[in-house]
C-alpha cells in the first residue's frame, strides 16, 4: 500500500522518506464490499478517495430514476463528488463499488494542511486536478461530437480492461446509449 501510493505521487513529484511518511500519515485506509457506497447523494462529502484495488462508479440519478454514469474509477484513480468535497456541501451524485474495493482517502482539511506545508504536494494535487479537468472536457466533447460507434471504439481503445470488468448496462449508460445499441455495436 505504501509503495503504491509513493509510486503514484512520484510520477509527478519526488519526496524524501520523511516527506512521504508525513504525507502518508494523513491518509486512512478503507475496505468496502461490492455495492457499498463511499458517497451518497444528499450527504456531506469530506473525503477524496484513491483506489488501491477494485472498481467504482460515480453516477447521477435523474428524476425518472435513470442512472447516468459520470465516471468509473479503477486502480490508481481518484474519485469523489468534487463539487461537494471542495465546496463543503451535500453530494449531488453517488459513488459505489462495483467490486470489493480497497481505498486510501484524505480529508479536505488534511489535504489543505499537507499542501500548505509541502509545496510538492500542492503541485501534485494541482496536476492531478488539471488532468481531471482535461479528462472531463474530453469526455464532454466526445459525448457532444461523436456518434455511439465512435464513443464505443474510443472506450475500447482507451480503457480495454474497463470493458471486461464493468457490466454492459453500465457501459451503455456511460456511453449514453441503450443496452440494445451497445449489443449491436459489440457485434459489429
Amino acid at each position: 500500500m505504501k509503495n503504491k501510493l509513493r509510486k503514484h505521487i512520484e510520477k509527478i513529484t519526488s519526496l524524501t522518506d520523511e516527506e512521504f511518511e508525513y504525507v502518508l500519515s494523513h491518509f486512512k485506509i478503507k475496505e468496502l464490499k461490492k455495492h457499498q457506497y463511499i458517497v451518497q447523494e444528499g450527504e456531506l462529502v469530506n473525503k477524496d478517495f484513491w483506489v488501491l484495488s477494485g472498481l467504482l462508479k460515480a453516477y447521477y440519478t435523474d428524476n425518472n430514476g435513470k442512472q447516468h454514469i459520470l465516471q468509473f474509477a479503477m486502480e490508481d484513480w481518484w474519485i469523489t463528488d468534487y463539487r461537494a468535497y471542495f465546496n463543503k456541501t451535500k453530494a449531488t451524485i453517488n459513488v459505489d463499488c462495483l467490486e470489493a474495493t480497497e481505498l486510501l482517502y484524505i480529508t479536505l482539511s488534511d489535504r489543505e494542511k499537507i499542501c500548505s506545508e509541502l509545496h510538492k504536494m500542492s503541485n501534485f494535487f494541482r496536476i492531478k486536478s488539471s488532468n481531471g479537468y482535461v479528462a472531463l472536457q474530453d469526455r464532454i466533447l466526445t459525448l457532444l461530437s461523436t456518434n455511439s460507434k465512435e464513443r464505443y471504439l474510443q472506450l475500447l481503445d482507451k480503457y480495454p480492461q474497463l470493458y471486461q470488468r464493468v457490466p454492459k448496462t453500465l457501459i451503455a449508460s456511460y456511453l449514453g446509449v441503450s443496452r440494445e445499441t451497445l449489443s449491436r455495436l459489440n457485434s459489429k
